[in-house]
């Protein structure tokens, strides 16, 4: 664990002044979350809120049939468990985690401290929660509008912008059960974008070749998502 990322690495985290850091930075423990790992099921209670360094973690509505389709993602741009300090001790959601790595992991009371006696973090956690807001309303109407080859295409560019490199390591089942549909579907769009030379799939790694071509082939819903968490992020030193 000695090579993995401080604290810093998180968005949130660094953005965060050197008198909150004082506070908060002592009270986070590094934890190795391995993938498909579920750190909070629907219905559970949020006992810790997680800040992602190199992983990333799906927030997934689970029917009761047991089908699932993710509704937004969290990589190192912000937290998981934001439910807590919004009202909720609980989350409707399973929250899995989708790409393996590390996170600091605070205790959610300890969140709930800081968020009711502190305005910066109030402000930072508000912004947070406005660009996951986004990408969930973003999500609905990419799975109802857009063909599944976009939908992919969005769904692995967000899924790289959160991890700084080219490479995905994941099998197409998880892609399907993530986007909410058939193996066969994700199987054929997938394979599109390897004939056009934009990903190269093998044995359950995506690298991707033309980021470019890439975006190009995406829906504006990946636009949206990222311009919103751009201009939140900019925003940054107004607090």
């Amino acid at each position: 664990m000695t090579d993995t990322p401080g604290p810093l690495s998180n968005k949130l985290l660094a953005a965060l002044s050197d008198d909150a850091r004082k506070r908060i930075f002592p009270k986070l423990k590094l934890v190795e979350l391995p993938l498909g790992d579920v750190i909070y099921e629907s219905g559970q209670s949020i006992e810790y809120v997680y800040f992602p360094l190199d992983c990333i973690i799906s927030l997934l509505y689970v029917m009761v049939n047991g089908s699932s389709a993710e509704i937004s993602v969290v990589g190192n741009e912000g937290m998981a468990g934001v439910a807590v300090v919004m009202g909720g001790e609980s989350t409707p959601n399973r929250f899995i985690v989708q790409s393996r790595g590390h996170a600091y992991r605070l205790p959610a009371a300890e969140l709930k401290k800081e968020f009711n006696n502190y305005s910066e973090i109030r402000i930072i956690t508000l912004r947070f929660t406005q660009a996951l807001i986004t990408q969930m309303s973003q999500t609905a109407v990419c799975n109802r509008h857009h063909s599944i080859d976009q939908q992919l295409c969005r769904w692995l560019l967000l899924s790289l912008d959160r991890l700084g490199n080219k490479e995905l390591n994941m099998t197409q089942e998880l892609i399907a059960n993530m986007l909410g549909v058939r193996r066969e579907g994700v199987t054929e769009a997938a394979g599109k974008l390897q004939k056009l030379g934009v990903i190269e799939y093998r044995r359950g790694r995506i690298t991707v070749i033309d980021r470019p071509q890439l975006e190009s082939l995406s829906c504006e819903c990946y636009a949206v998502v990222r311009r919103e968490n751009r201009r939140l992020e900019s925003r940054g030193s107004e607090i």
